[in-house]
């Protein structure tokens, strides 16, 4: 018997924003900046009638809007961070606009839907922050 597995898509964005970690003791605590990239991730059990767990466009669109609500801001003016935009935070962050904007994504029930399970935040190529839920 096969064993049970599920599907995953991920669909990426990216932005540009300044921040600085208050409660940091380094060259962070300075105010610098980003290029950051972020990956949302879906899974699930089932497929839809087209054979797709969900529209990678749309969930792609929803992506860069919330992204676009960061672009070229300086984060550390949003109260939501409280003065220390970590990329784990923004992770955080972006899962919680995601799921907000497709509650659709919110929990994979009984049916086997699609539903979000992880935001990774990338500030560089070889550093990366994830909120994930189980």
């Amino acid at each position: 018997m096969a064993e049970e597995g599920y599907y995953q898509v991920r669909v990426e964005a990216e932005f540009s924003a300044a921040h600085f970690l208050q409660d940091y003791h380094g060259k962070c605590e300075n105010l610098h900046g980003h290029n950051y990239k972020v990956y949302a991730h879906a899974r699930g059990k089932e497929l839809d009638e087209g054979g797709m767990l969900l529209d990678f466009g749309i969930l792609k669109k929803t992506l860069r809007s919330v992204c676009n609500e960061l672009d070229h801001t300086n984060l550390n003016d949003m109260e939501v961070f409280k003065m220390n935009p970590s990329a784990e935070r923004i992770a955080f962050w972006i899962f919680n606009r995601i799921t907000s904007l497709m509650p659709e994504l919110k929990g994979e029930g009984e049916s086997g839907k699609a539903r979000l399970f992880a935001v990774d935040v990338f500030e560089t190529p070889t550093s990366r922050a994830r909120y994930c839920v189980e």
